[in-house]
């Protein structure tokens, strides 16, 4: 796993000149330390809890005999190379990611990467809403990808800047109530 000690701030700005000089091959990956411990947490748990049961499932559907109509066997293997693969994708993210924590932020005026903030509608309704990498993405619990429109819109402001956001329900307008850095 990558760790940089850069701010949130300094890891944004430079973001953006490097996006322009990178190929579009090779995204930079950004994670919260939080999103980091729960992907790590993942891993372990496939690797040394879900995979170990599921090789002992197949090998026992193995000694059953016949394989080729051995239902049990067939969706071992399958449940297998599922596991397989979401270890490798998992190993690769972590080892390519850089991870910013948001507490050691320079500049919380500003809203960057890790930012958690509340926004006010043109209605009046508050809305909250943490900007994460792409892998932590979870809109119920109000994480947003560094990549969405609103997320993009919201880079740098500062408490009662306004932001314009299309989305398909139309364009509406958010004002920062509050940036917090967690």
């Amino acid at each position: 796993m990558r760790r940089d000690t850069r701010s949130a701030d300094e890891s944004s700005d430079s973001e953006d000149s490097e996006a322009e000089d990178s190929q579009p091959s090779s995204p930079r990956r950004y994670l919260t330390r939080v999103g980091a411990e729960r992907m790590h947490k993942e891993l372990l748990r496939l690797l040394n809890e879900e995979r170990p049961k599921v090789t002992a499932e197949v090998s026992a559907a193995a000694a059953q005999g016949d394989r080729s109509e051995n239902a049990e066997y067939i969706y071992g293997k399958k449940r297998l190379r599922e596991i397989d693969r979401r270890l490798r994708f998992l190993q690769k993210r972590l080892d390519t990611a850089t991870i910013v924590s948001p507490t050691e932020q320079s500049d919380p005026e500003r809203i960057y990467f890790g930012a958690t903030v509340t926004l006010e509608d043109e209605e009046g309704s508050l809305a909250t809403y943490q900007i994460v990498g792409s892998d932590e993405i979870d809109a119920s619990g109000g994480r947003i990808s560094i990549e969405s429109p609103l997320a993009r819109a919201l880079l740098r402001k500062r408490v009662g800047d306004s932001v314009e956001v299309v989305r398909p329900r139309g364009e509406v307008e958010y004002t920062v109530v509050r940036i917090r850095y967690l």
